[in-house]
Order: C-alpha cells, then sequence, then structure tokens
C-alpha cells in the first residue's frame, strides 16, 4: 500500500498546489515513485494528455515535478464553469455533459466518487507514494454532505492531513483555529499538522503564533513556508490574473503584448513563456481604456467562446482592438479566440451557450459550427508557410494540445500556416491554422494549438518579427522553457524543504518510528 500525505487549506489559493508540487518534486529527488492526486478540480486552465483526455494544468505542474508525463487518474473529476452557475463536467478525462452546480452537488458528485477511488487505487498499485492536494476548505458546512475532493478522500486512504493557512492574506491563525473547530472530531484526528505559507519578513517574530497554534489545537506546526518571488509555475486558474499588471509595468521593454482578459479566459498560461522574455511586457486588459498601443495583440481561448464574443463587443474592447489592426498591430487568436476572428459563430446544440449564433469580428474567412463531440488531443505540427510581419517563418516539430469544439470551414483561398504532422500518436496531414494580411496593413493569425509559444525557436521567430518592425536587431534564443520550469521546480522544491520539518513529516507519513 503506498504511502500518502494530503495537503488542505483554510479556503482556495492558499498555496495547497505549490505545496504539493513542492512535496512531489522533493520525494522525486529522494528516488520515490511519488504521484500527485486531485480528486476534483475546478478550473478552466485545462491540458490534455497522451491518450486524448482532458485535466487540470495544477495535476501537469505537479506531474512534471514528480517526473511523470500527466494522467488523467492523477485528476479523474474537472469542472470547467460555463456560466451562470453551471459547469461542463468531465469524468475521467471525456466531458459527460454541462450541470448546474445544483445538479451536480445534489445529485452527481457521489457517483463521481467511484471514477475517484478507481483512480486512486490504480495510483496505488502502482506508485509508492501518494502526494494528495484538496480544494478551498473541508469545513464548508454546506457543502460538505456531497464533496468529493476533501475529508472524503481523506478517510477513504486514512491519509494524514497537513491544513495551510496564508499569512499574506492575514488572519491565518483564526483561520486554522476556526477551520480546526468546524471539522468533525474524527477528520480533526486526520489532521497531523499546520503550515504556515506566504510568510514576508523575520520568521523569528512568529515563534508567539506557533506557540499559540500548538498550544490551542494540541497539532505541530510543521514550518513557515516564505512568500516566493517569481516562482516561475503554471497558474492553475485565472484568479490569480488579478495578481499580474494591466498596464504596461515594464515601460523600458522593447516589445509590449496585450493579452486580452475575457470573463470565461482560459488556458492563459498558452502566453506565460511570451510574459518571461527578458524584451517583452506582456499586460492583461479588461477595458478598451486599457489596451494602449500595443505591438501585439493576443486573444485567448474561452470557455464560452459566444458570451465572451458579446462581451467584447459590449464593453468597447472589439471597437478598440479594430482601431488598433487598422493602425497595423497584429492580431492572434488561439482556441476559443481563433473562432472569434472568424465571420460567424453558430452553436445549434447549444454546447456553450443558449446563442443559436452570433457574428464573428470578420476577419479571417471561416465559420465555426460547435458540435456536441470534444476534440482532445495532443499534436505536433510544422509552420511551414507563415509570412508574419514580412519574415517567413518555418519551424518544424511544434509541440502542443487541442481542446475544442466545433468545427471550422474556410471560404475561399486561404494561408495555412501550420501542418499537423501527428495527432494523438497517429500520422496525419492537415492543415491548421489561418493567416490573413488585411488590405488596411493589419495581420491577423489563428491557430487550435495551444501551447505553441511555448517552442523556444519558433517564440523567438515571432517576437523578432515584431522587433524588425520597430527598427530593432533580433536577439537569439534568450530562455529554454523546459530548462526553466525544471530550475523552478529545485527551486520551489529547495524553499520548501528549508522551511519544513522534514524528519517529522516523514513520523507524520509513518516512515520513522
Amino acid at each position: 500500500m503506498a504511502n500518502s500525505i494530503m495537503l488542505m487549506g483554510t479556503s482556495s489559493h492558499v498555496g495547497k498546489s505549490i505545496i504539493t508540487t513542492a512535496l512531489c518534486r522533493i520525494f522525486h529527488q529522494e528516488g520515490r515513485k511519488v504521484v500527485p492526486f486531485k480528486a476534483q478540480n475546478m478550473a478552466l486552465n485545462s491540458y490534455v494528455t497522451k491518450d486524448g483526455k482532458e485535466m487540470g494544468r495544477a495535476q501537469v505542474a505537479q506531474a512534471e515535478a514528480a517526473g511523470l508525463d500527466p494522467m488523467v487518474d492523477m485528476n479523474p473529476v474537472l469542472l470547467k464553469p460555463t456560466g451562470n452557475s453551471c459547469s461542463q463536467v468531465i469524468i475521467n478525462g471525456k466531458a459527460v455533459g454541462n450541470m448546474s452546480a445544483r445538479e451536480y452537488h445534489k445529485g452527481y458528485s457521489l457517483k463521481a466518487f467511484g471514477a475517484v477511488t478507481d483512480a486512486l487505487e490504480r495510483l496505488q498499485k502502482n506508485f509508492d507514494t501518494l502526494v494528495i492536494e484538496g480544494a478551498g476548505s473541508p469545513a464548508e458546512v454546506n457543502l460538505k454532505a456531497n464533496d468529493i475532493v476533501n475529508m472524503r478522500v481523506a478517510k477513504h486512504l486514512n491519509a494524514p492531513v497537513l491544513l495551510i493557512a496564508d499569512i499574506d492574506r492575514g488572519g491565518a491563525l483564526a483561520s486554522l483555529v476556526g477551520t480546526l473547530e468546524l471539522l468533525d472530531e474524527d477528520e480533526r484526528a486526520l489532521v497531523k499538522g499546520l503550515i504556515i505559507n506566504k510568510f514576508r519578513g523575520d520568521v523569528t517574530l512568529l515563534t508567539p503564533a506557533v506557540d499559540f497554534l500548538e498550544e490551542k489545537t494540541g497539532k505541530p506546526v510543521l514550518g513557515i513556508v516564505p512568500h516566493i518571488e517569481d516562482m516561475g509555475i503554471d497558474d492553475e486558474d485565472s484568479v490569480s490574473l488579478d495578481d499580474k499588471a494591466v498596464e504596461q509595468d515594464q515601460p523600458q521593454a522593447d516589445l509590449h503584448i496585450a493579452v486580452i482578459q475575457t470573463p470565461k479566459i482560459s488556458n492563459f498560461t498558452d502566453f506565460d513563456s511570451l510574459a518571461a522574455e527578458p524584451d517583452v511586457s506582456l499586460y492583461y486588459v479588461k477595458r478598451a481604456e486599457e489596451l494602449g498601443n500595443p505591438d501585439l495583440i493576443l486573444l485567448p481561448g474561452s470557455k464560452n467562446t459566444t458570451e465572451d464574443l458579446l462581451h467584447l463587443r459590449e464593453c468597447g474592447l472589439e471597437a478598440a482592438i479594430r482601431e488598433q489592426v487598422v493602425k497595423g498591430t497584429p492580431l492572434w487568436g488561439i482556441c476559443g479566440g481563433y473562432q472569434m476572428l472568424g465571420r460567424k459563430i453558430a452553436d445549434p446544440l447549444h454546447t456553450e451557450s443558449a446563442n443559436d449564433e452570433v457574428q464573428g469580428m470578420g476577419y479571417l474567412p471561416m465559420e465555426t459550427t460547435f458540435a456536441a463531440e470534444k476534440l482532445t488531443s495532443q499534436v505536433q505540427a510544422d509552420c511551414v508557410q507563415l509570412n508574419f510581419l514580412g519574415r517567413d517563418i518555418a519551424v518544424k516539430g511544434l509541440y502542443g494540445y487541442e481542446i475544442h469544439t466545433g468545427e471550422t470551414r474556410f471560404d475561399g483561398q486561404t494561408s495555412h500556416p501550420f501542418t499537423i504532422i501527428d495527432r494523438s500518436n497517429e500520422a496525419v496531414h492537415i492543415a491548421e491554422g489561418l493567416t490573413c494580411q488585411l488590405d488596411d496593413q493589419g495581420q491577423v493569425v489563428g491557430t487550435y494549438i495551444h501551447g505553441i509559444f511555448d517552442q523556444d525557436d519558433f517564440r523567438r521567430e515571432v517576437l523578432n518579427a515584431l522587433r524588425a518592425r520597430k527598427g530593432l536587431n533580433d536577439l537569439t534564443i534568450q530562455r529554454s522553457v523546459r530548462q526553466e520550469k525544471e530550475r523552478a521546480y529545485n527551486r520551489l522544491a529547495s524553499v520548501v524543504r528549508t522551511s519544513l520539518d522534514m524528519e517529522k513529516l516523514a513520523e507524520i507519513m509513518g516512515e520513522r518510528p
């Protein structure tokens, strides 16, 4: 039977995912066969596994830290909010339908727990250590009866629990004490230690607080983890965007890139690699007046494409984007953003919303019709004929993934910049994406491939085209996404290993007498 440790929080966004990631890397460094697990995720940032199944991105980062390929058993239940208290429910990597919050929590969640226990059984057979992440707080009394991600999992495995509080937001001591008070006696017994996360300053100043907590709760404080700047690890969901600048916060940067932040933005991690480039200032835009005069505008994916498109239209962002495109600013769309760039989006089955049909922005000669089935696949592609701002870009061996609903049809003669040569380990030859040079000198590019900017040489080619347009010299490749991720996981592991009482953790996990 595999050993396990479970991380729960006093609320959302206290750092459960990050501490889980850290422990995965620490145990991997120790030579263990360690695997991350989260029974149920609610997030719009998702990923596609090698076998074409969809899972939450937090467990992807944790898998990477554990030295594993992501697999859906790490996150058997995924909820993707679509709006109006409704979510698409994904079980074992495949969508089973849209449900209201009431339908799911009152009628379906306990059925979904079967997928959770099946996944846990498989993981226990194949790994020696499970690092398990909870969600939100285990003390939400209104949700507890049907909760399948917190104490129900801990009880099923008899897993020891570490309770995490975020001291940076204030009230950490009260939240730890209060959470424990709200747990049932048998649940409270499973909590074996406390962690204070995101501390800034002199840790010795917290000694009275640690003494108080241990005396009040009878639980040891395993450590105080400092706030880590520029962590370099993928964010789980769009709440983290509130901490990112919406203005051009690096006025000295050579290039300024605007990402349009829609209400149902998804997979915004597509742009993290751009944001980390030393010559780039990347910022997120919610309102028309925030757009400024960027060198490139990016339109990201969306879980509710037609609703987000109507939002852009109503709030004036579509007009602001068009004003920039008319001036010659290039516009890129990925996935849902790509679909918005066409002439029309039809949703006859109402897979995403109640809108039967919405007119697109009209930049690209194409129309998209949503269907019941979602395409989820990892792909390999070649960039074969992308003339971007007068520069011919040709890069082979691009890797990414597709997550989209619907079929896109093209009108007339079109220029497809990419060719998919492998989809889900099957050799194919499929024209992908679209580019169009507009009469007013603006250029529009779209693709369904997520993660395309993570390719170091392709990303630098695009940025150098933007630099050349401004009369700036080309730069060589400045950074490796893969190598920087490894450094980030190792740095995180080092900080957490130093901050926690690892001997006490081993004792809690039953690995010390």
